[in-house]
């Protein structure tokens, strides 16, 4: 009997192949927008890195560049495709696109990158601290859908208690508005089995319709109950005079190091700690791991309850990091987009982080771009963030599966 070598040959599934296909696809309507439209308005535009240096792009040649490379990107990907280095690929072209977007924005002028840097970073706080806040709960097994209301809860508490007591009491009544709506998620969730994510709509909602009453009956009457000073930027020694990422990374307030803080502390513990392999085992085999002794219930309260302190001082990043003030509706959907970070970073505090960065600098180019004479409708501006979201959790995330057991209720009998 002869051997037979055998040959094995990787199954692609159909849902890689459309995935693959997608963005293939991407590619080249890129390269058809930037041969058309970013091409079509001459000009050199000015990238101001530093004081004293700016970087020159001239945008017509380099959209017609970019065009061309992104079509055969496109064609490559359709005919073969580049396999483990898809993403990295995918990565550099849409870098490379937004930056014929400003270039072509800026044409005739010059615009402050390294300032749209420090944006980005900056308006991606409430995203990160949200979407951890969501990964500590789903990786426990419970939905966490109110978010938005969880912000925005913590940015009324924030604001009242910050303007009367001063900034850092107001973290902590943020903090401990984040846990109390957390708590109601907890209850109703975990002991009376409701269904989490209306329960998660029910809290969002709740928390909409008290703030605006508040404000409205309230801090119309008593603006002093809604006037603070937010937090300077605070600039690292040392590391805030790398060019560029300095001001960038190291010159902000504390709100954004509390953030990247919390991204490694949430990466270290869910991977390296005993209560992170409790807590994964309990987000994904909840019955084997209370054979095995862990107490379900009493870790998934704990957790829900952790995650609503996160996201209080995400909240409270609004009065007190940037605004100053609280207004109705001041979250302005961000705790949903914090959710689409969670299903972008696959449940993972890094992954998470990366998808609040590009959230962000969707949020710090409409900035930049109502500055700019590009004619673009205001309202088309104020749609970016949420087209992002649209864009990058419908067409370049695929299907991802979160913790098994989240949503499910559990019976310690």
């Amino acid at each position: 009997m002869s051997a037979v070598d055998t040959v094995v040959v990787p199954l692609i599934s159909a849902e890689q192949k459309k995935r693959s296909r997608n963005v293939g696809l991407t590619f080249v309507f890129l390269g058809i927008v930037s041969g058309v439209f970013l091409a079509g308005r001459p000009g050199d535009a000015g990238f101001k890195l530093l004081d004293s240096f700016t970087f020159v792009i001239p945008s017509q040649p380099f959209a017609r560049a970019l065009a061309v490379v992104l079509i055969a990107l496109g064609a490559a990907q359709l005919v073969k495709g580049f396999g483990d280095w898809t993403n990295v690929v995918l990565g550099i072209a849409t870098a490379s696109f937004v930056i014929g977007f400003l270039a072509w924005a800026a044409s005739g002028g010059s615009f402050s990158f390294t300032g749209m840097l420090q944006d980005t970073v900056t308006r991606s706080v409430p995203i990160i601290l949200g979407a951890i806040a969501g990964i500590l709960c789903e990786r426990s097994g419970v939905i966490n859908i109110a978010i938005e209301g969880q912000l925005l809860g913590a940015a009324f508490a924030g604001a009242v208690v910050g303007s009367i007591l001063g900034p850092w009491m107001g973290i902590l009544a943020a903090m401990a508005m984040g846990v109390a709506l957390s708590a109601i998620l907890a209850v109703f969730a975990i002991k009376y089995r409701v269904d989490q994510v209306i329960v998660g709509f029910a809290i969002n909602f709740f928390a909409l319709g008290l703030t605006s009453f508040l404000a409205s009956r309230v801090l119309t009457t008593h603006p002093e109950y809604n006037i603070l000073t937010p937090f300077k930027p605070i600039a690292l020694p040392l590391l805030s005079d790398i060019p560029v990422l300095g001001v960038a990374l190291f010159t902000q307030t504390l709100f954004v190091y509390f953030a990247f803080i919390a991204v490694g502390i949430a990466t270290w513990s869910l991977y390296h700690t005993k209560w992170g392999l409790r807590t994964r085992a309990i987000g994904e085999y909840p019955k084997a791991a209370g054979t095995l002794g862990v107490d379900v219930i009493k870790l998934r309260y704990r957790n829900v309850l952790i995650a609503g302190a996160v996201a209080g001082v995400g909240g409270a990043w609004w009065p007190i990091g940037i605004v100053g003030r609280f207004d109705q509706n001041i979250t302005n959907g961000r705790g949903f987009i914090a959710l689409a970070a969670v299903i972008f970073g696959r449940w993972k505090p890094l992954g998470a982080l990366s998808a609040a960065l590009v959230f962000g600098l969707a949020e710090a180019m409409q900035l930049k771009m109502s500055n700019l004479n590009t004619g673009i409708p205001s309202e088309f501006l104020l749609m970016a963030p949420y087209l992002v979201t649209l864009i990058v959790v419908a067409g370049f995330v695929g299907r991802s599966r979160g913790p098994k057991a989240a949503g499910q209720p559990y019976d310690a009998q």
